[in-house]
């Protein structure tokens, strides 16, 4: 006979603990009961556990010194805390403290099941499978870090804040951690949300009833119903505006979320990972993002790196991103060899687009390259750019022709976008995202500039 799961009960109260024995039991799961942080670390050191659900106060301690002491001796087991309802400080302090998750008081059954399949589906073994992480190429120490990371907040249940400029790789970050973690089988809804014009934003987010405006002609999901069971990444969620965090904000504390034109609101089981090229704090400090939000959010931050700190990592990127172009050309084509002249120089930019203009440099490359090789006149790298903290000469970034400083900055923003518009065939969007700016930032630029008559 297959013994059963076991899962640990902390809590004071013995009318909390028989309840969650019982629901526990109905899962099929064994039960063991302790009263105080004293009786379960005697248990711990007794039997080997899946699972432990513990209040978060209790007469001889709290259930954070027990979340760390289950991190430092079982760092394999997931601890969820149970706490008072509306005590977001906490829940937060307790994530911060290496929890899984959290429930609130009273506790929801249906909440309660959700939480222990996904805490049962974590794999017990804490190591990534062999070939689970190479799309985080490099062994540069960042990027060491930044798997070992990864690696470690994909067994929580946690918000992650994913910072660092555009490029570096934030949604791949996301996509890594969703596929490491128990939540793997569900969907990972991928959401720009400086893409969404603001008066869509609550039905985008939210979904809709039949009749709940004109046009609303059949009921629609919106993208945290998509994402139940999975992952919804918030890409530039600097640009949602002040209503929309507030609704955000309850979204992602209550677990619940209300359709536009319902009037109740519906569970959601997602978990939440924001990205952003800004500096969150710093909007916070100018109003224009909620405090409360905002730590709501940064339960764990991950920074992802710039490339030009992780140089020794830049041959093998080319390398990797070569052949992944090559393999996803058309029509086949015979990989190039790159010159060590090459190397260098991309090795001595500073890409300020990062690994994406790194494949963007390359792509260009393999399309004007001849002799089988790339070389230095092949990568079109911008002088002004190579060698950090270097300067250009006189004359090399060309000369104004008789305009001001603006009309000239004006004429290479405009060239910019243009460029980016015809390599994308006119998707503002899929532009916003090569130029390394948000949709909102770019439609703005584009009306200032006269642009938003262009058309394919």
């Amino acid at each position: 006979m297959t013994e059963k799961i076991r899962v640990l009960v902390v809590d004071d109260e013995s009318d909390i603990r028989e309840l969650l024995d019982m629901t526990l039991a109905r899962m099929g799961l064994a039960c063991d009961c302790a009263a105080n942080i004293t009786e379960a670390r005697h248990l711990l050191e007794q039997h080997a556990y899946r699972l432990c659900l513990t209040d978060m106060r209790m007469p001889n301690g709290d259930g954070i010194e027990l979340v760390r002491h289950i991190e430092a001796t079982c760092p394999t087991v997931p601890v969820a805390v149970i706490t008072a309802h509306g005590s977001t400080e906490n829940a937060v302090a307790a994530l911060k403290a290496g929890a899984f998750d959290y429930l609130s008081k009273p506790v929801s059954l249906a909440q309660l099941r959700t939480l222990v399949k996904s805490a049962l589906a974590l794999p017990e073994n804490r190591e990534s499978p062999p070939g689970r992480e190479c799309e985080l190429t490099g062994n540069s120490p960042p990027m060491v870090q930044i798997r070992g990371m990864i690696a470690k907040v994909a067994r929580s249940e946690a918000p992650i804040y994913i910072s660092g400029e555009s490029g570096s790789g934030k949604e791949l970050a996301a996509r890594l951690i969703h596929r490491e973690s128990a939540r793997s089988q569900g969907a990972f809804v991928a959401v720009n949300c400086g893409a969404i014009p603001e008066n869509l934003m609550e039905s985008e987010f939210f979904g809709y009833r039949k009749g709940a405006f004109t046009g609303a002609e059949a009921e629609r999901e919106g993208f945290f119903q998509a994402a139940d069971g999975g992952t919804l990444f918030l890409d530039e969620v600097a640009d949602l505006p002040l209503a929309m965090q507030v609704k955000l904000l309850r979204a992602i504390q209550e677990k619940r979320v209300r359709r536009v034109g319902a009037t109740s609101e519906d569970p959601v089981n997602v978990r939440i990972i924001c990205a952003t090229h800004q500096n969150l704090r710093r909007l916070v400090d100018e109003g224009r993002f909620r405090q409360d939000l905002f730590f709501r959010i940064n339960v764990i931050e991950i920074q992802m790196p710039a490339l030009r700190e992780c140089r020794e990592d830049i041959p093998v990127l080319v390398s990797h991103v070569l052949k992944k172009l090559a393999t996803n050309s058309p029509s086949p084509i015979p990989l190039p060899a790159v010159t060590p002249r090459a190397l260098d120089a991309l090795q001595a930019y500073d890409f300020p687009g990062n690994v994406r203009e790194l494949e963007n440099i390359l792509e260009r490359a393999l399309a004007l390259h001849g002799e089988g090789r790339i070389d230095v006149p092949d990568l079109q790298l911008q002088a002004a750019k190579v060698g950090a903290g270097e300067t250009a000469e006189p004359g090399e970034l060309g000369e104004f022709g008789g305009q001001s400083l603006q009309d000239f900055l004006d004429a290479q923003e405009k060239q910019a976008i243009l460029s980016a518009l015809n390599k994308t065939r006119f998707n503002r969007t899929a532009a916003a995202r090569l130029l390394g700016v948000s949709f909102r930032s770019l439609r703005y630029r584009m009306e200032r500039l006269g642009l938003n008559d262009q058309t394919p």
